[in-house]
């Protein structure tokens, strides 16, 4: 099996992409952040003027798929560079009979393959694993194909969750030296860096009228959201151990020990979890 740093492969997360547990745990997520942050898009309640929206980098498509059943007037248009994600999203889109969405195979580093000013409302979620010098490229070209006083929207974490879990924190900080290793805003490497810089990211794109909405989702024991931040966790800090061991960041022993702890910790009672979210947008000029 190929990690995302073999030779040739373009696929920069983290993780296995054509991974039916990763999918899985993408799709969980997709639901419990969105839950956690208000709704699909809380900023534009009413959804007034967006009749065609673009999902960058997404995934197994839960997002751009409930914004395609809320709204059957709205042409919605994801993209992923993972082809089991997309094959998977194409089918539940066919399934539920969304003939208002569609999905295509694509690189987010590369160009977008849509014409200038095509839709108005670009959305990317969750890209922080993003190398350092493809963000102004990808922000950039999600302005191009935005219309004229549509919305650039951007939504971000820091991979780094604040809990009262030892274990937990150090596999988070693992993450984050491997983001740093592929070049990341943060010159200390303990943050990815990229939340401050949404902001200028989508002024030096073009946009005006920049915005902030912060979020925070408690996954605390006994939480809504705890069950599935459990689960995720389980899911990706044992999928992503071979990429980090392979790279040299960690050690494996150490990873597994780490591992079990933090299983343990978030079943505790006494587990205490937030995850920090911002979402930054702009309208194209």
């Amino acid at each position: 099996m190929s990690t995302p740093d073999s030779p040739g492969n373009k696929n920069i997360y983290f993780l296995d992409s054509e991974s039916a547990a990763e999918m899985a745990r993408l799709l969980d997520m997709d639901r419990a952040i969105t839950e956690g942050m208000g709704g699909l898009l809380p900023e534009v309640p009413d959804f007034a003027g967006i009749r065609s929206v673009l999902d960058v980098a997404c995934g197994p498509g839960g997002w751009a798929q409930e914004i395609a059943f809320a709204h059957p007037d709205i042409e919605v248009v994801g993209f992923d560079i993972g082809e089991t994600m997309i094959k998977y999203a194409n089918a539940q889109a066919a399934i539920q009979g969304l003939d208002n969405l569609t999905f295509h195979v694509m690189d987010m580093q590369e160009p977008l393959d849509f014409l200038d000013q095509s839709f108005d409302l670009t959305n990317a979620r969750s890209i922080n694993f993003l190398p350092v010098d493809a963000w102004p490229r990808l922000v950039g070209e999600m302005a191009r194909v935005t219309r004229p006083n549509g919305i650039v929207r951007l939504t971000e974490s820091e991979w780094w969750y604040f809990t009262n879990s030892p274990a937990l924190e150090r596999l988070n900080s693992v993450i984050i030296r491997s983001i740093k290793a592929r070049g990341s805003y943060s010159e200390s490497g303990l943050f990815t860096g990229v939340l401050p810089m949404l902001g200028r990211l989508l002024m030096d794109a073009g946009c005006q009228d920049v915005q902030y909405t912060p979020h925070v989702i408690d996954f605390s024991y006994g939480a809504k959201a705890h069950e599935a931040f459990r689960r995720s966790n389980q899911v990706t800090f044992k999928l992503f151990q071979p990429q980090m061991v392979q790279l040299g960041i960690a050690k494996q022993e150490d990873l597994e020990r780490d591992y079990e702890q933090m299983v343990i910790d978030m079943m505790r009672e006494d587990f205490r979890g937030l995850m920090f979210i911002l979402t930054a947008w702009g309208r194209r000029k």
